[in-house]
C-alpha cells in the first residue's frame, strides 16, 4: 500500500498527476486536482531523450513544447543551444531612459505635471522616472514612447561599450577579456 501524497490515504493503485508543475502520486479521489501524467512503458523509456517525436515523450514534455516552438525553428534538442525563456523576447530598457524622457518632455515645452495629465498618470511617477528612481512599467513606457515620440529600449545591447570591445574571433568572451588586474 502506498500513501497518497495529497490527502495521506492509503491506496493500492496510485496515479501520477501534475499539480502546478509538481508530479504527485495520488489516490483516485485526488486525481481531479491536477492533470494525469501518462507513464511511459518500460520499452519506450530509452527514447525519453531522443529527438524523435513519440507519443510518450511529447505528452511528458508538453509544458516546454510551447517554448521550443517559438525558439526559431530549431528542434534538434542538442546541448549546444540553450532553451529560450521569457527574457529572450523582452526588450531591455536603455540605461539613460531618464535623460531621454526629460529631454523629450522639455523639447515639447511641457512641465512634469502637464506630461502626467496628457498620459493620465501621476506627476510623482513622472518625477521618479526622470530622476531614475523607478523604472516605467511596460504600459507607462509605451505611453511615454508614443506621446514623446522616443525610443526607451537599449539599442544593440553592449556592442557599443568600449569595455566590451575585446573577445575572441568566435565572438564569445572569457573572464580574461573582462577582468582588469590591480598589480
Amino acid at each position: 500500500m502506498v500513501q497518497c501524497e495529497m490527502c495521506g490515504d492509503e491506496t493500492s493503485s496510485p496515479k501520477t498527476i501534475k499539480v502546478e508543475g509538481a508530479k504527485l502520486d495520488v489516490c483516485s479521489n485526488c486525481t481531479d486536482f491536477g492533470t494525469e501524467v501518462k507513464q511511459p512503458s518500460s520499452s519506450s523509456s530509452s527514447s525519453k531523450y531522443s529527438t524523435s517525436s513519440s507519443s510518450s515523450s511529447s505528452s511528458s514534455s508538453s509544458g516546454s513544447a510551447g517554448q521550443s516552438s517559438s525558439s526559431g525553428g530549431t528542434s534538434s534538442g542538442g546541448s549546444s543551444s540553450r532553451p529560450s525563456d521569457m527574457f529572450d523576447d523582452m526588450d531591455e530598457l536603455a540605461t539613460d531612459y531618464d535623460d531621454r524622457v526629460r529631454k523629450a518632455r522639455e523639447k515639447k515645452g511641457l512641465s512634469q505635471s502637464d506630461l502626467a495629465n496628457e498620459l493620465n498618470e501621476k506627476a510623482s511617477l513622472i518625477r521618479k522616472i526622470e530622476r531614475g528612481d523607478t523604472l516605467p512599467s511596460d504600459r507607462v513606457q509605451s505611453k511615454l514612447e508614443n506621446f514623446l515620440e522616443i525610443n526607451l529600449n537599449a539599442e544593440g545591447g553592449s556592442t557599443d561599450d568600449p569595455e566590451w570591445s575585446g573577445g575572441s574571433s568566435s565572438g564569445s568572451y572569457t573572464l580574461g577579456d573582462v577582468v582588469k588586474r590591480k598589480d
